[in-house]
């Protein structure tokens, strides 16, 4: 088991997670995830999470995640009843199991040798589903996926590429997860499309995330169209986990300007946003100019995620983008800073911003210098006359490089040897092939 991070207190996540464990019936297997990673990360909640991840479990098929479960508290809480192995439980859902497995291969059999399309698809879909309850995820994947030949409608096809995703993702293999979604993207007709478009979003957003493409999955969550009910996407995330990832993740990778389009300014992700307003409160601080008050806004939350199941291992990557965006947008205004009212407005009791400025500066990410006598920061100008002469040379380069060019050209056309551009009639690779051609009639 993990060591225990202190990332919350007990009641921080009542209305944003713990709300939705309980009463979100789309959450399906997530549910588990959810509870077990609060269990593994959250000293206060450990005890209660990993309770209910055990009630969680025994109500499922996978006997894994039992075991994994009750192993977990037993190492934190082994005085807990719900420590202790039910063997007899154990016993009588491993034969359950076994015994329903062998029914729908039995019955999976009789539909192929009756060669009915549908029958078969509907007994792989079986089949998957119940692999995919017990834990079984690659059988699961390889069943679904035998889905395709006998599928005969677009709803069908999308229907398995849902389950295909939703496999995908419990494994954590992004790249599988858009290879899935891409299939979905030419099988709708228009009303199917605008119907599935907030699912294929989010799950577009989500692999990115996992990757830690953040742009990408910030696009991806801001084009989400609101409209569509939540029930078409709740196995994915919910609204306001949706504000959550695309708000955090444009903060990282956005300026001010696209922040103010894509974010504040977009109609279509308002609703989303109005089920995370302090989300809206951050964009809207780092737009308006106040870079502390933003930051602490999102310090203020950042307990709850670091139990996000999607989250928690891209946090620090976030933040630290965030920050940095805010320092450099803070001192770019300036020539010269005092290290102080930095300290008043991005240091902490524990935190001592001069060291961040150091590994900003270092790793190029600031322009600047630390004077460390006078505690000043002091920004590197542009130099506009050094800046006009690098353009000079740049332009004097292409323009001599075009004169060779022309010049080779038309030794060419004058020796009659023949010129393939490698284009189609009527195309030219530059500006010089178009220029030749005119010389030449």
């Amino acid at each position: 088991m993990a060591p225990l991070l202190e990332v919350s207190t007990p009641g921080v996540l009542n209305d944003r997670v713990s709300g939705r464990l309980y009463s979100d019936p789309s959450l399906g297997r997530a549910r588990f995830d959810r509870l077990f990673l609060i269990g593994r990360s959250s000293v206060p909640l450990c005890v209660d999470a990993l309770k209910l991840a055990v009630a969680e479990a025994k109500r499922g098929r996978d006997t894994h995640r039992y075991r994994e479960a009750v192993e977990c508290l037993r190492v934190a809480a082994p005085s807990e009843p719900e420590a202790t192995f039910d063997q007899d439980w154990l016993q009588a859902r491993e034969e359950e199991n076994k015994v329903e497995t062998n029914r729908l291969l039995k019955e999976l059999k009789g539909y192929k040798n009756n060669l009915i399309k549908e029958s078969i698809r509907m007994g792989n879909e079986d089949l998957a589903k119940h692999l995919e309850s017990i834990g079984d995820l690659n059988a699961a994947s390889e069943t679904f996926s035998k889905m395709r030949p006998d599928v005969s409608t677009a709803k069908q096809l999308i229907d398995v590429s849902k389950h295909l995703v939703r496999v995908c993702i419990q494994r954590r293999e992004w790249d599988m997860v858009s290879a899935h979604l891409s299939k979905i993207g030419g099988a709708q007709s228009a009303d199917e499309e605008k119907a599935v478009q907030p699912y294929l979003k989010i799950a577009y957003g989500i692999a990115f995330l996992g990757r830690g493409r953040f742009k990408d999955a910030a696009l991806s969550f801001l084009s989400a169209d609101s409209s569509i009910p939540s029930s078409t996407y709740g196995e994915l995330a919910s609204q306001s986990d949706v504000a959550i990832y695309g708000g955090l993740l444009a903060l990282a990778s956005m300026d001010r300007a696209e922040l103010q389009s894509t974010v504040l300014d977009n109609a279509q992700f308002r609703t989303f946003l109005e089920q995370a307003p302090h989300i809206r409160r951050a964009v809207a601080q780092f737009v308006s100019g106040r870079y502390s008050a933003c930051i602490a806004i999102l310090e203020s939350y950042r307990p709850d995620y670091l139990l996000d199941i999607y989250l928690q291992k891209h946090i620090a990557a976030i933040y630290s983008q965030i920050r940095s965006k805010c320092i450099i947008q803070y001192l770019t205004p300036f020539s010269c800073v005092s290290l102080d009212s930095m300290n008043k407005a991005f240091g902490g009791p524990d935190q001592n911003v001069e060291d961040e400025l150091a590994d900003m500066i270092q790793s190029g990410a600031l322009q600047a210098r630390i004077n460390a006598i006078d505690k000043l920061v002091t920004t590197k100008a542009a130099n506009p006359r050094t800046q006009m002469q690098n353009s000079a040379l740049r332009m004097a380069e292409d323009y001599e490089k075009q004169g060779l060019d022309r010049l080779r050209r038309m030794g060419l056309a004058a020796a009659d040897l023949e010129l393939k551009t490698g284009k189609k009639p009527g195309l030219f690779a530059s500006q010089t092939d178009l220029m030749l051609e005119e010389a030449l009639g």
